[in-house]
């Protein structure tokens, strides 16, 4: 009866929920696409599903990351995915990795896999991701969106092109969703759409592979583009460096990263709350009045890596571009979520 709907389709049948119930598919992130994706390929009845992410929930994210309620705020994002999925479909199982992709961990944990799913925000990961797919020869399903906007297309898919075939490099200038903002409908438009892709490879249907599908529901405009595999991707090996932005990098740390590197001592924290915030509860460190700094006089020592918090995530992620521009060498962090999300937990 749960799955009466999908298998009286000539292209399904009792045989295509076979298929389904014996596939193992990899979602890696749980945000605006990842959400949807595995809310679907639960209810289909797709066997085994993987979850890769390292974050909590914040605030910020319930605006389409649909797992998630309020009560889930500071919780870790895969053990709250892998309850709500189990409650969609007891008869699957879920295997979580409350971790980030690395390229120390891409390839023990997608060789497990059949097929991949990238429902990351980031081109580091995305290129990660499609080096370890090319070279355990898996196929992906990969999204991107901003505003009203989204991408999508299968790679590695049967011979078809990869990743790196239609974005040899990371464009520039290209903000983020939380400089540039995001309709949370387009995450949920496009991450059902990678399912569907996900769905169609299981079951041997024609897929997107080879193509690129452009939505804008801004002006409910589908267009697609053809593109081709490019030999000179055929094989790749993971790079040492997947430090890649369309901007300046500033990479993010979770709660837990902070809690670990503060155990270590290993960086220098900024913070950049207001004056009774800090005296209030802090995790030490350096604390910045932000109206009153002048970047170029900081006198920070250039060997040491630099954290920067504020309450949400937000203005830290501002200060810590600002401090690149202003040409300090540092690896250079902000907490994401902020401190407000660090005291949660600790």
């Amino acid at each position: 009866m749960r799955y009466s709907r999908q298998e009286i389709l000539k292209e399904f049948g009792p045989d295509g929920q076979s298929k389904l119930l014996a596939a193992k598919v990899l979602v890696i992130g749980t945000g605006g696409l990842g959400c949807p994706v595995l809310q679907y390929l639960a209810a289909a009845g797709v066997g085994t599903i993987g979850i890769v992410d390292g974050d909590v929930v914040t605030e910020s994210n319930l605006q389409r990351q649909i797992l998630f309620g309020t009560s889930d705020i500071r919780k870790e994002k895969v053990e709250i995915a892998k309850n709500q999925l189990l409650k969609i479909n007891n008869e699957i199982k879920v295997e979580t990795y409350c971790t980030f992709l690395s390229k120390d961990n891409a390839l023990s944990i997608i060789e497990k896999y059949e097929i991949v799913v990238d429902g990351t925000d980031n081109f580091s990961t995305r290129y990660l991701i499609n080096d370890a797919c090319v070279m355990l020869n898996k196929p992906y399903v990969s999204a991107s969106i901003l505003r009203f906007e989204g991408q999508l297309s299968v790679y590695n898919y049967q011979n078809g092109p990869t990743y790196r075939c239609i974005f040899p490099e990371a464009p520039t200038n290209v903000p983020s969703c939380e400089e540039a903002g995001v309709i949370g409908a387009i995450a949920g438009t496009m991450g059902t759409l990678q399912a569907n892709e996900v769905i169609k490879i299981i079951l041997g249907l024609p897929t997107l592979a080879g193509k690129l599908l452009l939505v804008d529901l801004l002006s409910m405009n589908f267009n697609t583009i053809k593109f081709q595999r490019q030999e000179n991707w055929d094989k790749v090996s993971l790079q040492n460096n997947y430090d890649i932005s369309c901007e300046i990098g500033i990479e993010e740390l979770n709660v837990h990263q902070l809690a670990e590197k503060l155990k270590l001592n290993t960086a220098q924290v900024l913070d950049i709350r207001k004056a009774q915030e800090y005296k209030n509860k802090n995790v030490g460190g350096l604390h910045l009045e932000l109206e009153n700094i002048e970047i170029q006089e900081l006198n920070l020592n250039s060997e040491t890596e630099i954290i920067v918090c504020c309450n949400n995530g937000n203005k830290s992620l501002d200060f810590a571009k600002k401090l690149k521009s202003a040409g300090f060498t540092n690896k250079i962090y902000s907490l994401k979520g902020g401190l407000s999300a660090y005291f949660s937990v600790y």
